[in-house]
């Protein structure tokens, strides 16, 4: 059996105060199957007025997957669309050609918790039309000592509703009490374990909050320890076959189409539209590539 490879998420700033620690891309892992992005936000409690504010910024040959645990938080895109969503909910946002959108806390917002991930387009999507999709109810059941969300895909005979496009997983984990759970695994994929909150023995290797767990392709199974309230997200899916470049907020299949989508924003492309009532637009830094 392949070893565990342990990965320490790094401190991402989102701007004013807004801390995240982000365990995907890192150096040691870039994707976990098509999961190329994995921010957990949170628990973090606001002062009054406070919360999360993020200005009108682009995406391109991606969707944004946004899990959340506690809170609320305001959706608004470019296509129009206005959600907002509560926990134990899922929104997921398909740039393809190009999208914007803004993410809010509510007024009276005081506290949020939440994992913000991106799932990369294959290449024949990379330019699809953009769309938006709100998911407030998902596959739920019991399993040993843990309560089971099924985000995406499929697992243990059920299946998510959120159209996705490459053979994946998301799964929520919450531990009611101590004990041991053991899940059957695709052998074909590739997965990655975060415990969002409390922690988890795999193999007999101790993973405390915010220490991420990398599997490789080849297990049909997997046996986890867990003790009261801990929370564990569990990705995976098929490597990836075809390389991924990304860049600020944009993924694309190489680095003339980051670059052109970078340009485009500059310039105010209409692929990139305008999200109604935005007050605020990000900035996107130089590009790191001599040349382009």
């Amino acid at each position: 059996m392949n070893p565990i490879e342990r990965i320490v998420p790094r401190a991402a700033d989102l701007g004013e105060g807004m801390l995240v620690r982000r365990a995907l891309p890192t150096r040691q892992r870039r994707m976990v199957g098509a999961w190329c992005f994995l921010d957990h936000a949170g628990p973090i409690d606001f002062a009054p007025g406070g919360g999360m504010h993020v200005g009108a910024h682009p995406h391109t040959c991606l969707q944004t997957f946004t899990w959340l645990i506690e809170g609320e938080v305001l959706h608004r895109d470019s296509l129009g669309n206005e959600q907002v969503i509560r926990p134990g909910q899922v929104n997921l946002m398909t740039a393809g050609r190009g999208i914007v959108h803004t993410e809010d806390s509510l007024p009276d917002a005081r506290r949020l918790h939440a994992a913000q991930l991106w799932i990369a387009l294959p290449p024949e999507l990379a330019d699809c039309a953009p769309a938006f999709a709100h998911h407030p109810e998902l596959p739920r059941w019991n399993e040993g000592p843990c309560a089971l969300t099924l985000l995406a895909g499929s697992f243990g005979g059920h299946t998510a509703p959120a159209t996705i496009h490459t053979p994946l997983v998301g799964l929520d984990l919450l531990a009611r009490q101590d004990g041991t759970l053991t899940l059957a695994l695709d052998p074909g994929f590739e997965y990655g374990l975060l415990p969002l909150e409390g922690s988890m023995d795999i193999d007999g290797e101790h993973f405390a909050t915010d220490e991420f767990a990398f599997l490789e392709a080849g297990r049909a199974q997997l046996t986890l320890n867990l003790s009261t309230d801990s929370r564990v997200l569990l990705v995976g899916g098929q490597p990836f076959g075809t390389p991924v470049t990304m860049w600020w907020n944009f993924v694309g299949h190489d680095k003339d189409a980051i670059a052109r989508a970078q340009r485009d924003w500059e310039a105010g492309h209409p692929r990139f539209g305008e999200v109604p009532g935005a007050t605020r637009k990000l900035v996107a830094p130089p590009l790191p590539w001599p040349g382009y």
